[in-house]
């Protein structure tokens, strides 16, 4: 059966990815509906503006009372992509290293299918994991204008876009690096870490010099910290994002090759 794999791993996991769109959708309801009511106050934004490092870190850039301001302090610049990422670095930690620990993944690989096979079909469960919390944000934001919060429909869809592919990127790392060990604490905590790290550099870069210089070489940058939600995503953006999820689904693929299967 094709997906298999994908199937079992998804019927597993279908409640909390409902519940984490339901949750994520109610709260972004509530950020767009509070628009009205806070673009007056000044006060937020001259509480920022005095506070540079701590508007950098949530990710404002400009007037937090503005509509992109807005949506990146209270979503899109943290929320969103941490808790896709809390999503997808779970399951990519478990999806090969937690289930070799609990000796699931060997009943799996004596079943007719291909280690190849296998990370593929995790990876498209990863995919799937990542999209239902995204596109329910998405939707959320896209009526936006009926509160007075407007934004791009390309930047919407397009900062989405790059959330998704953040996740991917961090879920499949946490796959690799669990491929590699077969253990999935180091996987989850290797993950996590560099996720910090990398979200760190992106949120600071604005305010301190080391970390612009080097903001490149995070993907959160890529993602959502060079004005996406204002301008839209660059096609170069999406395409490092994409070329990175590459580079790890070939990692992965040659680690399965040489991981002792229990």
């Amino acid at each position: 059966m094709p997906l298999e794999l994908t199937l079992m791993d998804l019927r597993l996991r279908r409640r909390s990815m409902l519940w984490y769109a339901v949750g994520m959708a109610v709260y972004a309801f509530v950020i767009v509906a509070m628009y009205p009511s806070m673009k007056s106050d000044s006060s937020l934004s001259d509480f920022l503006e005095g506070n540079e490092t701590a508007a950098a870190l949530f990710g404002v850039s400009g007037s937090l009372t503005s509509p992109v301001g807005w949506t990146n302090g209270n979503l899109y610049a943290n929320f969103l992509p941490l808790l896709v990422l809390l999503l997808t670095i779970g399951y990519g930690a478990n999806a090969i290293a937690g289930q070799s620990e609990e000796g699931v993944l060997g009943m799996v690989a004596s079943l007719p299918v291909s280690r190849g096979r296998l990370i593929l079909e995790k990876t498209v469960t990863l995919v799937v994991v990542a999209l239902p919390l995204a596109i329910a944000t998405m939707a959320v934001v896209l009526i936006g204008p009926r509160y007075e919060l407007d934004l791009g429909i390309w930047p919407v869809i397009g900062t989405t876009l790059t959330v998704v592919l953040l996740g991917i990127d961090f879920g499949l790392f946490a796959l690799a690096i669990g491929a590699v060990t077969g253990r999935r604490g180091i996987a989850l905590a290797t993950a996590s870490v560099v996720a910090v790290a990398a979200y760190l550099i992106s949120s600071l870069a604005p305010v301190i010099s080391w970390a612009h210089r080097i903001r490149y070489i995070s993907p959160f940058y890529w993602a959502v910290g060079d004005n996406q939600l204002g301008s839209g995503p660059s096609a170069t953006a999406i395409l490092v994002l994409a070329g990175i999820a590459v580079v790890l689904l070939a990692a992965a693929l040659v680690a399965i090759r040489r991981l002792d299967i229990p």
